[in-house]
């Protein structure tokens, strides 16, 4: 099946993009973002439509919806897994959240973005899947991702493990006894020492280390609740949102 043996691809080979999405009005308005930047989009009303063709397609990035009819878009992350095909996707929806992020990333999606989106979100998760694709391989864990969480402190630790399962911070600071502005405190550390740019990114690094469980709804660290040295609820000027 074309586009499905595994192999190096040079950028200059993958400038197209195959968007997926029942919306006529979403797939021009994501065909012509892309033009701006050189890309050229090659758009499916449908994932079965994608399916149908694609022996007859080079391995690119897929810009797919999550919620369409007939199939969605984990049922199309799932199909490709089986084809063990060459197709990173990033999944687009209304509906986002971290749970389903997480089914997203466990059956290979690259990222996961929700709409309204800008312009430049779009960019960098489509370059992202592209130089994955140059390089031969699009994993769902990152190198590295065990020794980045030891460098978070026990508190920071607590915070990340919640966040991964999806809580807001209102839920972390009455879990842990802190105000929501230590729980922001944390969470900017966290993203500083992870290098993490967004949630996405955060939710991957904890799948590397405990998947099931954040699916599930646990945390992948729990540990006692202790002082490790965050700003205290006085020194956050009480600012409880």
């Amino acid at each position: 099946m074309a586009g499905c043996v595994p192999g190096v691809v040079r950028l200059s080979e993958i400038s197209a993009v195959y968007v997926i999405d029942d919306d006529v009005a979403v797939r021009r308005t994501i065909a012509t973002i892309l033009a701006s930047q050189n890309m050229t989009a090659v758009t499916f009303a449908s994932a079965l439509e994608f399916l149908d063709r694609i022996g007859s397609l080079k391995p690119a990035c897929v810009v797919s919806d999550l919620r369409m009819p007939d199939m969605d878009g984990m049922t199309l992350l799932e199909r490709l897994g089986e084809l063990k095909s060459d197709f990173p996707v990033v999944l687009i929806t209304a509906h986002g959240d971290i749970r389903t992020a997480v089914r997203a990333m466990q059956y290979g999606a690259v990222d996961f973005i929700e709409k309204p989106f800008d312009n430049e979100t779009l960019f960098a998760v489509v370059r992202k899947a592209q130089r994955l694709l140059e390089r031969g391989k699009f994993a769902r864990e990152k190198p590295g991702d065990m020794s980045r969480l030891a460098r978070l402190s026990e508190r920071e630790r607590q915070v990340f493990d919640r966040l991964v399962t999806g809580q807001s911070n209102k839920v972390i600071a009455n879990e842990l006894s802190v105000s929501p502005r230590t729980v922001e405190f944390h969470r900017s550390n966290i993203m500083e020492k992870l290098e993490a740019g967004n949630l996405a990114e955060l939710v991957r690094i904890g799948l590397s280390e405990a998947g099931p469980a954040i699916e599930n709804g646990g945390l992948p660290g729990e540990v006692s609740v202790a002082s490790s040295g965050e700003p205290d609820d006085s020194e956050s000027n009480q600012t409880e949102d």
